[in-house]
């Protein structure tokens, strides 16, 4: 199997790096770019093998993405977020496809989604997925994205059939901060790229964020949870035009 960098941007993860690191044991390097973390993260991660560690101040998701790639040393590169986990039938998955005589450029991961470790099933997760493994070669993160981050693919793309354990939510409050913050991040995304503010966009969005996610998407098949996902999402939305409405006063 040829070499693979693993790769991580972090802040403030101690709680989820001792077992996201733990999932890139068949890399030969891993690479983390972390926000000067306040907490352990640091600290835990300098006891794994192979890590180098990058402290780059945050500005937004596809900068510290692109960082992490610039500094692999392999074509090959595993990117995981903090709260994501590889099952054993996924790891055997990937190595399997590794060790083929043809690959494709670049995969997609299907998530499976948890709210506080319970599996949601519904409330637009059903089809939730990211690429995750691919050549640096042949791919490379939008420059002018905030958050909500794209891998342009200049290549074939394949998808593996085991899903990547998402724990997204570990309890309400931070993730209500994590849509919050993403919807902060994409007003000024909007502004940069001109982007008018408009009320009647800003609540009509909001309400159709909601019923896409709660009715559409059938959240409220997920019961409570399904109702504060489809909530907080909507509540994004509307953070996102208060956003580019302070950008422009």
């Amino acid at each position: 199997m040829m070499n693979i960098s693993g790769l991580i941007i972090t802040q403030n993860e101690e709680k989820n790096i001792q077992q996201v690191l733990e999932c890139f044991d068949f890399c030969n390097e891993i690479i983390i770019v972390d926000s000067f973390s306040t907490d352990k993260t640091v600290e835990i991660a300098e006891k794994f093998p192979n890590v180098k560690i990058i402290q780059h101040k945050f500005e937004d998701f596809t900068k510290q993405r692109n960082l992490a790639l610039d500094t692999a040393k392999n074509d090959w590169v595993l990117f995981l977020d903090g709260d994501e986990r590889i099952t054993p039938e996924l790891r055997k998955e990937i190595i399997d496809e590794l060790n083929k005589d043809q690959q494709k450029d670049a995969y997609y991961f299907y998530r499976k989604f948890f709210f506080a470790e319970k599996p949601i099933n519904y409330s637009g997760t059903q089809t939730d997925k990211n690429f995750r493994l691919f050549r640096r070669s042949k791919a490379r993160y939008i420059a002018g994205k905030k958050v909500h981050e794209t891998l342009e693919v200049n290549g074939t793309i394949g998808e593996f059939r085991n899903k990547l354990l998402h724990y997204s939510v570990s309890d309400y409050e931070s993730y209500k901060q994590k849509m919050i913050h993403y919807g902060v991040l994409k007003g000024q995304e909007l502004a940069i790229k001109g982007k008018k503010y408009s009320i009647l966009a800003q609540y009509a969005k909001t309400a159709f964020k909601f019923f896409k996610a709660y009715i559409m998407r059938l959240g409220i098949f997920d019961g409570k949870e399904g109702y504060q996902l489809s909530y907080l999402q909507s509540l994004s939305v509307f953070e996102t035009y208060e956003s580019l409405k302070k950008e422009q006063n």
